[in-house]
């Protein structure tokens, strides 16, 4: 078994005990957290307490986690493209519709086992689950990821993103323009209340998010984005972009899907509802990647183009555009 300490900050003051922890801990589940409690796993000043109990700034919460079964993952052929490799680290163009790790009912096919099969031998740094894993991108957004190879470069890694030195750049194309045409997205991410599948900007119990955004083009009904991340939580750049009022176009869990056909003319729900389906996916793409270097401590910048999908409903886009003009 193994203890850990988590110290409660003053932006969580008041949140559950339950949802504190399932928050703190990436990857377990607020109903497992739950079961752990119930067992009195869990003390703050040697005493058990209760899943619902309101949290206080300052406190220490203590939890005997329990060992668990290690998940064997199997190396697997998997499709990605490698834009660099060297000994320390990895720098995969991600395509869409390929899941970063296991979770959530998806047990192989992974980012993370076609690694292993990539580089069968090698001690991989990281949970057993999440090998050189340092950040992730959602299954549908396409783009790049930086994966550790060594313990060093996974160290120097999540040290340089928990200090926000690891610049990450998007580009999006959304329902609508933000008013304004750019500005920062400020607003603390939790499990939406409504529905645990969902993250939401919530009051309580959120962790701090930022994203900084501008309008590169407007493509009447859609606009094109930069969106830049100065957090990484879950979903957050779909999470704040909804919350202001432009979905990600093909974003059905945030509002970007054929619901949002509905607010369009009757006679353009047709050719909107076949760019829908055509692109398949939210229009969400990782672009830009730039961090210092383990190894020789330089900054190296990446860069990846559009993918074909993406790039050709824009320049359908642009062309209709210019003949409306």
């Amino acid at each position: 078994m193994t203890i850990e300490a988590f110290l409660v900050a003053p932006d969580e003051e008041g949140d559950r005990l339950d949802r504190f922890l399932a928050r703190r801990l990436d990857g377990v589940s607020r109903t497992r957290v739950r079961r752990w409690i119930d067992e009195g796993r869990t003390r703050i000043e040697g005493e058990t307490i209760k899943p619902s109990l309101p949290l206080r700034a300052g406190w220490e919460v203590l939890l005997d986690r329990p060992e668990e079964p290690v998940p064997t993952l199997l190396p697997e052929p998997v499709d990605f493209r490698i834009v660099h490799e060297d000994e320390a680290i990895l720098v995969i163009d991600k395509p869409p519709g390929l899941t970063v790790h296991p979770g959530a009912g998806r047990e192989s096919g992974t980012l993370v086992h076609g690694l292993l099969h990539h580089d069968p031998d090698r001690a991989w740094p990281g949970s057993p689950d999440r090998p050189g894993l340092v950040h992730r991108l959602d299954r549908d957004t396409s783009g790049l990821l930086v994966v550790a190879r060594t313990a060093e470069a996974y160290a120097d890694l999540r040290e340089q993103i928990a200090a926000r030195r690891v610049g990450r750049a998007y580009a999006t194309l959304v329902w609508g323009t933000p008013e304004p045409p750019e500005g920062t997205i400020d607003g603390p991410i939790g499990r939406d209340p409504r529905d645990r599948r969902r993250m939401a900007v919530v009051r309580r119990g959120g962790r701090p998010a930022r994203s900084r955004y501008r309008l590169l083009r407007r493509l009447d009904p859609l606009s094109l984005l930069e969106v830049r991340l100065e957090t990484g939580r879950t979903h957050q750049i779909r999470v704040h972009l909804a919350h202001a009022g432009v979905p990600v176009f093909g974003d059905p869990t945030y509002g970007g899907g054929a619901r949002f056909l509905l607010r369009l003319a009757p006679r353009d729900r047709p050719l909107w509802s076949g760019r829908l389906r055509r692109l398949n996916r939210q229009a969400l793409h990782a672009y830009h990647l730039s961090f210092r270097h383990p190894r020789d401590g330089l900054r190296w910048v990446f860069e990846s183009p559009m993918p074909r999908e993406l790039d050709d409903l824009l320049r359908e886009l642009v062309a209709g555009d210019r003949e409306v003009g």
